[in-house]
C-alpha cells in the first residue's frame, strides 16, 4: 500500500436509495415503490449476520427513479432492484456473503 492508498473498510459496501416522494410524482422514488421494508429487511440481515465487513448506506436518489426501490453494491457495480423480501435475503446470502452476483435481480442500464 502506497502513502495515497486507504485500507478497505468492507468487503462489499451497499447504497440503497432512500427518497420519498408523493406515490403521484412524476418522477417517482424508491420509497413510494416500496423500499423501505426492503432496506429494513437487508440492514436486519447484515446485522444478524455478523456482516460486520459489509457498510449499508442510505442514500439520497440514486437517478433511476422510475426503475425503483434500487440499490448498489461496490466495489462490484452491480445495481439490483428486489421486490421482495425473499429478493433480498438471496442478494445477501448469494452476493453478500458468498461474492455470487444475482443476475435475474441485476437493474441493467443501456448505452444510448
Amino acid at each position: 500500500m502506497n502513502e495515497f492508498e486507504l485500507p478497505q473498510l468492507y468487503r462489499h459496501h451497499v447504497f440503497a436509495c432512500h427518497t420519498q416522494r408523493p406515490p403521484d410524482h412524476p418522477h417517482g422514488s424508491c420509497g413510494a415503490a416500496g423500499g423501505g421494508p426492503l432496506w429494513e429487511r437487508l440492514g436486519k440481515a447484515i446485522e444478524a449476520g455478523g456482516l460486520t465487513d459489509i457498510g449499508f448506506t442510505a442514500a439520497d436518489c440514486l437517478g433511476f427513479c422510475g426503475s425503483g426501490p434500487l440499490m448498489v453494491v461496490y466495489p462490484d457495480g452491480a445495481w439490483y432492484r428486489p421486490s421482495t423480501p425473499e429478493d433480498i435475503d438471496e442478494i445477501v446470502e448469494s452476493h453478500l456473503k458468498n461474492g455470487r452476483r444475482v443476475d435475474r435481480l441485476v437493474m441493467v442500464l443501456a448505452r444510448s
